[in-house]
């Protein structure tokens, strides 16, 4: 039995996937027509990417708020897809999600994922579940470097983008000028013409607003919902093929254990079915979906089947990782693994061997911390660990922030350890060792031009650029080592007293660039153990920057401030003032202590050199010494 030309044009969504239907003819047999892959035109998968801070977060607020996913009198927080509490705390998108709303009878799968450079490893497989892109760019501040690497990306799969220039009330937007330096952007990553004839959208996300003119009068988001559906390409998919599923990301819950996130590319799933889990090593295991959810707003819900295009979780698959392929029993072709760019920044993570260790956390020995590291490289795609050593292990990632956020999570879990200072991964071509590189972009105020370009020089910082926008800041681009990065933070805020901006992103590899300073203090090391006193405190004021105040635990090789001169120093910090019958007048009024400089995590680590650990507690942040005993430091001569 054949098929006639109306039974074919009824299903006028399908193309051929291997051949056309004018070569083969109105009458081809039915099993000559298996090739079809079907539009779903009730389905749309589209993904939000930015620059951090740009406003992905608050513009699916919006999203979801005008779908009607919330009720008129339901309280909703803002930022309402930041549930972590990390990610609350900092403003910030760590780990990209899943939300779906319904517009006009069509189901939008919708994926915020993380703007900054460090968490790029969320975006490269979150763009391998959409068929296009919200590209979102602050009418301000413009393209900056994360805006270059998601574009990048997405250029690369093919995604078709949706410009966004959002933040259009701002006193000092540019529009225009935005527009042309993305234009330039996209020339620039060798877009192709298809690629540049994008739709423009101006919005206002913290208000609700959306305008395909900066001029229009509206009131909501509805020309965005019209674009989504318009401009990104419905998914497409083999429904009556093998079922083939890409495992994208990986959640896990008591009661049903892992749940595995991902789209499936062709073919059908039921719970029930049995199926074949492909994992890295391309071993078919035979298992069963007990459970699927959809996503609707911010639920899971429980639904019995999905077809092609889906965004769906699966529960029930022991052992399931990112990147592993679920297919039919009969057809085990696994679909290509998740690619993510190499590390660049390695820590390693030790277990704290201090005198205050156990004091603190629940879990504090070697085999708990490689646990915990071996259960976060089932979720975190970007990160690798090298179990070579048994009480320490290097971790590698992108850079010192996603770093530090993995320390923070960890001890938020009741964890202690040790970490080291950060250092630049390097690898050997043609014999020549080469360093990572980074393209950083800086923003301050005019004032602080020179101090700011003297700074990034003594890091072996070059300038590519500089551009003054007319508002009294200037903006500076600069190639420079990853390592010269390593502590330029706070030096950065400290000299552009809190008014400067900087962003960083990897670069590419060039030859070493030779020795770079890192700190030029020395600092103030316990010497014994006990309690800080302010008699103590108050008489080493004048030697530097105190990290205590008084009253604090100390231990032997803690260091409780930064010396204001290049050498280390032992002091007593516990000294106490000897008590005589003999009083002057006005000696023993109340001695004033200048507030100490408490670090933070990342303050701490970027503060340390290669002989000094940092002390991770759940209740504490110390500096210490790696050799803590003052008679076996290596001494130092000036």
């Amino acid at each position: 039995m054949g098929f006639t030309p109306l039974e074919i044009m009824a299903r006028c969504s399908a193309v051929w996937l291997d051949f056309r239907i004018i070569s083969a003819g109105f009458n081809a047999p039915l099993e000559f027509l298996t090739g079809f892959i079907y539009e779903r035109e009730d389905l749309r998968n589209i993904a939000l990417i930015a620059h951090v801070d740009h406003g992905k977060t608050t513009i699916i607020d919006g999203l979801l708020r005008q779908s009607g996913i919330f009720r008129l009198n339901e309280q909703v927080q803002e930022r309402v897809m930041d549930n972590i509490d990390l990610e609350r705390e900092r403003g910030i998108t760590i780990v990209a999600k899943n939300t779906a709303i319904e517009y006009k009878g069509v189901k939008i799968n919708i994926v915020d994922t993380p703007g900054h450079a460090d968490f790029g490893g969320e975006v490269e497989r979150t763009l391998k579940m959409v068929d296009g892109v919200l590209l979102l760019v602050d009418a301000s501040e413009g393209p900056l470097p994360q805006t270059r690497f998601v574009l990048k990306k997405a250029l690369e799969f093919n995604l078709p983008p949706i410009l966004v220039i959002n933040k259009i009330d701002r006193s000092d937007a540019r529009i225009q000028e935005v527009l042309n330096e993305v234009y330039d952007l996209f020339i620039d990553l060798d877009a192709t013409e298809k690629q540049l004839e994008f739709p423009i959208v101006y919005t206002n996300a913290k208000l609700g607003i959306a305008k395909l003119h900066p001029d229009e009068n509206t009131k909501d988001f509805q020309c965005l919902f019209e674009l989504i559906l318009h401009a990104v390409p419905p998914p497409e998919g083999d429904e009556e093929g093998p079922l083939k599923f890409l495992v994208t990301n990986i959640d896990y819950n008591d009661y049903v254990g892992r749940i595995a996130i991902g789209r499936i590319f062709s073919g059908s799933v039921k719970v029930g079915n049995w199926v074949s889990m492909i994992n890295g090593k391309e071993e078919p295991i035979k298992t069963k979906v007990t459970l699927l959810y959809g996503f609707q707003g911010l639920e899971r819900t429980e639904i019995k089947e999905a077809r092609a295009g889906d965004i769906v979780a699966l529960a029930g698959i022991e052992g399931i990782n990112i990147g592993d392929t679920i297919t039919d029993i009969e057809n085990k072709e696994p679909l290509p693994r998740i690619a993510v760019d190499e590390p660049t920044i390695s820590m390693v993570f030790s277990v704290n061997t201090s005198p205050f260790a156990g004091q603190d956390g629940k879990y504090v020995t070697s085999r708990n911390l490689r646990e915990r590291l071996e259960k976060e490289l089932l979720y975190n795609v970007s990160i690798k660990v090298d179990f070579d050593s048994t009480d320490s292990f290097k971790v590698m990632g992108r850079g010192e922030l996603q770093l530090a956020i993995l320390i923070e999570m960890i001890r938020r879990e009741d964890y202690e350890l040790s970490v080291s200072m950060p250092e630049s991964i390097t690898k050997n071509v043609n014999g020549i060792l080469h360093e990572p590189m980074e393209h950083l972009v800086i923003d301050v105020p005019e004032e602080f031009l020179g101090v700011v370009t003297q700074q990034v020089g003594i890091r072996k910082g070059k300038m590519q650029k500089m551009s003054n926008n007319g508002h009294g800041r200037v903006r500076l681009e600069f190639r420079i080592p990853s390592r010269g990065l390593i502590g330029f933070r706070s030096q950065f805020l400290t000299d552009t007293r809190g008014t400067g901006l900087f962003n960083h992103i990897f670069d590419g590899y060039e030859p070493w660039h030779g020795s770079i300073t890192k700190r030029s203090t020395g600092t103030l090391i316990a010497d014994r153990p006990g309690k800080t006193t302010t008699y103590a405190l108050y008489h080493l004021q004048p030697r530097g920057t105190l990290f205590v105040k008084e009253n604090t635990p100390v231990y032997e090789g803690m260091v409780i401030g930064e010396n204001s001169r290049e050498n280390n120093l032992d002091v007593n910090v516990t000294k106490e003032k000897k008590l005589t019958n003999i009083r002057a007048a006005g000696s023993d009024e109340a001695l004033q202590l200048i507030p100490p400089k408490i670090l933070s995590l990342e303050q701490a680590i970027e503060f340390i050199k290669e002989d000094e650990l940092v002390e991770v507690t759940p209740l504490s942040v110390r500096v210490r010494k790696k050799i803590l005993e003052s008679n076996k430091r290596p001494k130092v001569r000036n």
